[in-house]
């Protein structure tokens, strides 16, 4: 920890694990009164929220991942937009353009810019391969340094600032894969999958029924980015920052001491910025389960969401039907558990 953050007091810290504890259970058990059967899926994206990243959240349509979205912004009491990504939306639709105006006392003209819909706290980016790439690198500073540049201006984006953005991965005609640089900035892919038989029977029961309940904000943008800052300030043990680092090298094909199966599998590792994430997201599940410090399981919890996204396959384990899941759950089992030790 740096010379300032070691000067909080163990009660200080304590009190704002509660509070973060506190937070995530609330805020749970208020987006659950919308959405069923899909625990794992808010654990994940509230993770992501706390650690202060981006998320993109995949499945197939009909789960419920926009309305998973729109009740979060409500329960977190943030500003909320959602862009419909099609293959005719332009950059400016996102960022906003400079438009033409007349003063009606000085009749003088000027360029005034219209702000778009990435002003906002949560920024749903719905369907986003559906649009090309130029369109989506129109999120690219946002995510990266939360600033839209226009012209010659700079404007701040207000915070906390989240882009969660859906995609649907079986229908790949009129689409356009993500770039991987573009991946790369999305903290977590988070996977949604079908309810169970239990929770999909209640959400028939739920939804033919009388209107869904409005949410209750549990807690405000302010309170978010202090929570944001409590995270950072979490201490990991070196044992920790091993292994979440031996879990990212281990999944480069050309390092050397990589395992034959990861050769064979793939293409393409994960950076740096994915051990970056595996950090913060630990730190964050830490807090979120009330604990001041970051263990083994939360680097392994959080793993798949940080990696499935960053990991490019071979043709051999597409044609074998191999999963990018399977591989991260090789790779897991693969890293040594020991204190100190190292993979590589």
């Amino acid at each position: 920890m740096s010379e300032a953050n070691s000067q909080t007091s163990p009660d200080s810290d304590l009190t704002s694990a509660r509070r973060l504890a506190d937070a995530y259970a609330r805020l749970r058990s208020e987006i659950e009164t919308v959405i069923v059967g899909q625990q794992r899926v808010i654990e994940e994206i509230l993770i992501c929220a706390f650690a202060g990243g981006h998320c993109l959240v995949q499945g197939v349509p009909g789960l419920a991942k926009t309305l998973l979205v729109s009740s979060l912004a409500s329960a977190m009491d943030l500003s909320f937009q959602r862009i419909q990504f099609t293959p005719d939306l332009m950059p400016s639709d996102i960022t906003g353009t400079d438009i033409l105006q007349e003063d009606p006392e000085t009749s003088r003209r000027r360029f005034e810019f219209q702000k778009g819909p990435i002003f906002t706290n949560l920024l749903l980016a719905d369907e986003i391969n559906r649009t090309p790439p130029k369109t989506q690198a129109a999120l690219l500073q946002a995510m990266q340094e939360k600033q839209v540049t226009a012209g010659n201006r700079t404007f701040a984006l207000p915070e906390p600032y989240f882009v969660l953005a859906t995609q649907n991965p079986i229908e790949q005609e009129g689409t356009y894969p993500l770039p991987e640089a573009q991946l790369d900035r999305f903290m977590f892919m988070v996977k949604v999958d079908y309810p169970k038989r239990e929770a999909e029977l209640e959400i028939l029961k739920r939804t033919t029924g009388a209107e869904p309940p409005k949410l209750s904000a549990v807690i405000n943008a302010a309170e978010i980015v202090q929570l944001q800052k409590v995270v950072r300030r979490v201490p990991v043990g070196d044992s920790v920052f091993q292994f979440a680092l031996d879990i990212v090298r281990a999944t480069r094909p050309l390092e050397g001491g990589a395992s034959d199966f990861v050769r064979h599998w793939l293409a393409w590792g994960a950076g740096p910025r994915a051990g970056q994430a595996l950090i913060l997201a630990g730190k964050a599940r830490a807090l979120m389960y009330g604990r001041l410090h970051v263990t083994l399981e939360d680097i392994e919890v959080v793993a798949p969401a940080v990696l499935r996204h960053r990991l490019v396959p071979t043709f051999n384990a597409t044609a074998e039907g191999v999963t990018i899941d399977q591989i991260i759950d090789k790779v897991i089992a693969l890293v040594p558990r020991g204190k100190g030790e190292r993979l590589l």
